[in-house]
């Protein structure tokens, strides 16, 4: 499952603007950055029936309301995936990413209407002094990010008055990384989902490729679902829509088919 957050946002002046591209980072990039599992990540999202495609981008796109001439901004948009379904809807789209093989990647894709730029998430906004977009999303990658007060402050400098934030994360209270999992119970002949430390903030390293290179690694950082509220409203965000989507996939054989899809 997902939570989306929909925010208003404070104004600001419109004008035009000019990209400040960063040194592309190498071996020296920040922990958080996808530089090194890029690969993977691209192959992936070029997979059919993900769930970015047939749930997630849907969805958000519903959210974000994209109108043809208006200028939006994908924060952490690793390879153009999401920025390419706004451009197709006639928005304008500016991608940042701290991973610069993949911003590469989502310039090769040579997508109308959308720019990408190597850009740190958690203080983007230096790069567009005095400008303001129309829209802004974060799609499943706020959880990836060790300071998302930072991100949301961000976002708030470079919004539009009314405008609106869409985010899409991984549920923060079903499922953390190492501290939630599937149970069965048996009396009772019923799939449940156990949640551990729900209220402890914490880093979490993920083995990208456990079997075939266990050093590679991503991290994710668990908050509360508190925490985000906290920092959203301290960033000058009101909550205006929080919608919570249930997987598309099923489960059609084995003896727990009908308690894995009830759960």
């Amino acid at each position: 499952m997902n939570v989306i957050l929909c925010f208003d946002t404070r104004t600001m002046e419109r004008r035009p603007y000019t990209l400040k591209r960063q040194s592309p980072h190498g071996a020296h990039a920040p922990k958080t950055s996808w530089n090194n599992v890029a690969k993977w990540y691209g192959g992936y999202m070029k997979g059919e029936d993900t769930l970015q495609e047939t749930l997630v981008f849907p969805n958000a796109l519903r959210l974000l309301g994209v109108g043809k001439g208006k200028k939006y901004v994908d924060i952490a948009c690793g390879e153009g995936s999401f920025a390419a379904h706004v451009a197709k809807l006639g928005g304008e789209v500016v991608g940042i990413d701290i991973a610069a093989t993949l911003v590469r990647a989502a310039e090769t894709r040579q997508i109308r209407g959308a720019k990408f730029v190597v850009g740190d998430a958690r203080k983007f906004a230096e790069k567009f002094v005095g400008v303001t977009f129309d829209g802004a999303t974060c799609i499943l990658a706020v959880q990836n990010i060790d300071d998302a007060g930072a991100v949301f402050a961000n976002a708030a400098r470079v919004l539009k008055k009314d405008s609106r934030f869409v985010i899409v994360l991984n549920h923060p209270a079903f499922r953390i990384p190492r501290q939630s999992s599937w149970g069965f119970d048996e009396s009772k002949k019923m799939q449940y989902r156990r949640v551990d430390m729900y209220m402890s903030e914490h880093e979490i390293p993920i083995q990208a490729h456990p079997g075939s290179a266990p050093s590679l690694k991503t991290f994710s950082y668990h908050r509360p679902l508190s925490a985000y509220i906290a920092d959203l409203a301290k960033a000058g965000f009101a909550v205006d829509a929080l919608e919570e989507w249930v997987s598309n996939r099923e489960s059609d054989s084995g003896p727990r088919a009908k308690t894995e899809n009830r759960a």
